[in-house]
């Protein structure tokens, strides 16, 4: 056996026998697809693009006293508010290479080699940020009262947060995530329209009190729900500083993208960088209920 076989063929290199035909997809722009369409469904209209940096703070105004009311001519006392750091969101940079040999391109050609893996590089970068939300809900603190069905239990959530959103200046529809198991027996008899974003299917005007998105993620017999304008989305510029690298880069700046010749393997490599983070601006009003 040669002794730099080692050096020359990397375990995970993808060969001629990983290729398969597909219709070629260009990553950066698949992926920032399906955020927006995620962002659509979940009602977050904005992300934040963060060009130097990767921590964002969010801070928490409290009022401190409730002063009593005085006399005419009296010296009105002051409220005070207390303005704290209520959590700090990490961001953090991604990175992600595949390689492509030349026998797999010379046997199917470049566009069918190249592009059909990368578009399973982006499928993966994807699942990640998806896994990386549901973290998120999965984290909230808030509770309800548990229902019979997954009528009444999304009916006690949507209480609760009318409850905790009460005294808090927060825009936006109720958002619901419930298992499949738990929609299937309403879906089954229900005259409704399921859409699908980023590998998710949801259902718009739910009950009448908002969306339901369904997710395996979430486990059965315990939906969760919050406000949309409670979720934001964060993420690394590949076209600020990152730029310096040569990526190339939608126009979002969402991913960074760039392919290279490694002559010394002769394959193609293709790498990318990515950040997308997604946090609550109060976990406690994220409330988790339960079918009984």
């Amino acid at each position: 056996m040669n002794k730099y076989a080692a050096f020359i063929f990397d375990n995970d290199t993808i060969t001629t026998a990983d290729i398969a035909p597909e219709i070629s997809v260009d990553m950066a722009y698949g992926l920032k697809d399906s955020v927006r369409k995620l962002r659509e469904a979940l009602g977050v209209t904005t992300m934040r693009k963060m060009e130097k940096g990767a921590t964002i703070k969010v801070y928490k105004t409290t009022k401190v006293n409730t002063p009593e009311q005085v006399g005419e001519g009296e010296i009105v006392p002051l409220t005070k508010f207390r303005r704290a750091l209520a959590q700090t969101v990490e961001l953090v940079l991604k990175k992600y290479r595949k390689s492509t040999s030349g026998e797999a391109i010379q046997a199917d050609g470049f566009n069918v080699s190249v592009n059909e893996t990368d578009t399973k590089l982006i499928a993966e970068i994807g699942k990640e940020i998806k896994q990386g939300f549901f973290a998120l809900i999965n984290a909230g603190t808030g509770t309800a009262t548990a229902g019979a069905t997954l009528q009444a239990a999304c009916a006690n959530l949507w209480a609760a947060i009318q409850a905790g959103f009460e005294d808090v200046e927060v825009e936006g529809q109720t958002v619901f995530f419930v298992n499949p198991l738990d929609a299937a027996a309403y879906l089954g008899t229900a005259q409704i329209t399921v859409q699908e974003a980023f590998g998710l299917q949801y259902v718009k005007n739910f009950l009448g009190m908002g969306t339901l998105i369904i997710s395996k993620e979430i486990a059965q017999g315990a939906p969760v729900a919050t406000v949309s304008d409670n979720l934001k989305g964060a993420y690394i510029a590949a076209d600020g500083e990152l730029s310096v690298f040569g990526y190339s880069f939608d126009d979002t700046g969402l991913i960074g993208v760039n392919h290279s010749v490694a002559n010394d393997r002769v394959s193609i490599d293709t790498n990318a960088i990515s950040g997308v983070k997604f946090y609550a601006e109060d976990l406690a009003l994220v409330f988790k209920g339960s079918i009984a």
